[in-house]
């Protein structure tokens, strides 16, 4: 059984990561925001640590649900215009922000801040020259 001050601090981290990513998103004026990415680690983490409490032989097949469902989630932030396809960026983050939301619901605190920090660094790439050009 999970401590309740876990449960609060793994809930609370997820909020913040989620934030931090969605921040990134809201800046450059995506569709899918702080609140959406907030949300959706939060998400993620919730049904990690109900499935630790109730059914943790089961865990794994939660998680590959999990990653299911964001998919189409994200999936509807993609569109095409024309020869263009839009989205695809937030589509990825939404659903990489829920692999932080899960890994923070499991416990592994290091990992998701490193992955918060790496999907961040990812997500400036194409303001960098040499990507532009990409």
């Amino acid at each position: 059984m999970i401590e309740s001050a876990q449960v609060l601090i793994r809930l609370a981290l997820s909020v913040v990561a989620g934030g931090f990513i969605g921040l990134e998103r809201e800046v450059v004026h995506k569709p899918a925001g702080v609140r959406t990415h907030m949300l959706v680690c939060l998400g993620s983490a919730l049904f990690v640590l109900v499935a630790l409490e109730t059914l943790p032989n089961e865990t794994a097949r939660i998680i590959a649900g999990i990653a299911t469902g964001i998919g189409f989630l994200g999936a509807g932030t993609i569109f095409r215009s024309k020869s263009e396809v839009h989205g695809l960026t937030t589509a990825a983050s939404i659903w990489a922000v829920s692999a932080v939301g899960l890994t923070i619901g499991l416990g592994y605190y290091l990992m998701a801040i490193i992955a918060v920090v790496l999907i961040l660094i990812v997500l400036q790439l194409n303001k960098m020259e040499f990507f532009k050009r990409l």
